[in-house]
């Protein structure tokens, strides 16, 4: 290995690191706010990235679709819940609009000319047709859970991506896709070219990093969010709404991973299950952050690029082994900082 490898290593590893950056930064979000290991967070990347190809090869996702019958399920839930609640059957106005976008989105698709549309309006549809699949998420299979376990959400965060998975397959086939570069600008930099499209991924990671950043520690509703996360009675006795809270954190972690997948989209392909491994790695930033501090979890996440980068040049065989492993030592150093308090049986 000599400088120049080196260095090219480097800027891999600084690229994948932003996407895993935002990754840790969106599960220890969801976390924090909502207690649930989001897992299906790698199938919001998968998707944004293979919704993003079939719309540059001009075909109206299918995606739509399922974005649709989450919508129904999602209407009859909130149905079922008035009725409950009130006795009769009440319809509200946001009821009818959740219900209707999907299909009016879906007549935007057909009647687009999609292949000659920009990147940047291809990427907007893909955002909207897939954001609002994390507030369905939440409504669907977590609100009806919100009091339970730690457990019992993992348990249904992996079901919820095992089915997503097979949803993927299913609409995308088993065939992977990658997309058009944003740019094919290079820049010179000492020995080595800088990709514009790395250039693209650090700037807008970074720039969401810093929007996130500032949303929680300035802004009222960003520490209403972060009050649901550290109390949920005390946030709904302050008015503070905790299934508000839940729906917003998902809309994050749904933005934030179909942006990680358009803009990884260019550089790697992409398949149906691909999105798992991806989150995993940032599953590791996080845990190296104690899924508690997001300027550690994101710099953690870095470090695992850089990590894999290097190792995908010394032992490409082994290099996802290498960066799992990662969480052993990290695990250890917590558990022997932390004191436990051991309990007492009773006699």
């Amino acid at each position: 290995m000599n400088a120049q490898i080196a260095l090219i290593l480097g800027q891999d590893g600084i690229t994948n690191g932003a996407v895993y950056a935002l990754l840790a930064l969106s599960i220890l979000l969801v976390f924090t706010v909502t207690r649930v290991l989001f897992i299906p967070q790698g199938e919001f990347v998968a998707f944004g990235a293979l919704t993003m190809a079939a719309l540059q090869a001009g075909t109206p996702t299918r995606m739509v679709w399922l974005l649709a019958g989450f919508a129904v399920a999602e209407f009859l839930a909130d149905v079922i819940a008035a009725r409950r609640r009130t006795g009769g059957l009440r319809i509200g106005r946001w009821m009818i609009i959740k219900l209707s976008y999907p299909f009016a989105l879906a007549a935007l698709l057909y009647a687009l000319p999609l292949a000659s549309l920009p990147m940047v309006l291809r990427a907007l549809l893909a955002l909207a047709i897939l954001i609002p699949m994390g507030p369905q998420l939440y409504r669907l299979f977590f609100q009806p859970i919100a009091s339970a376990s730690t457990l019992v959400l993992l348990i249904v965060s992996i079901a919820v991506h095992l089915a997503l998975v097979g949803l993927g397959l299913l609409i995308f086939g088993p065939e992977g896709a990658r997309t058009d570069p944003f740019s094919d600008a290079s820049f010179p930099l000492g020995p080595i070219n800088i990709n514009s499209q790395a250039i693209w991924v650090v700037l807008v990671s970074l720039i969401l990093i810093v929007v996130l950043y500032t949303f929680f520690e300035r802004t009222m509703y960003g520490k209403a969010l972060r009050a649901a996360a550290f109390n949920r009675l005390g946030a709904r006795l302050m008015g503070i709404s905790p299934t508000l809270a839940g729906k917003a954190t998902f809309f994050l972690a749904a933005l934030i991973g179909t942006v990680s997948g358009i803009l990884i989209a260019p550089i790697t392909t992409i398949y149906f299950d691909s999105g798992f491994l991806i989150s995993l790695k940032g599953f590791v930033g996080s845990i190296i952050g104690g899924l508690v501090s997001y300027p550690i979890a994101a710099a953690g996440a870095v470090l695992v690029g850089l990590i894999e980068a290097f190792s995908a040049f010394w032992a490409s065989a082994y290099k996802d082994i290498i960066v799992f492993t990662l969480i052993i030592p990290v695990l250890v150093w917590r558990s022997l900082r932390s004191h436990h308090v051991e309990e007492e049986d009773d006699e």
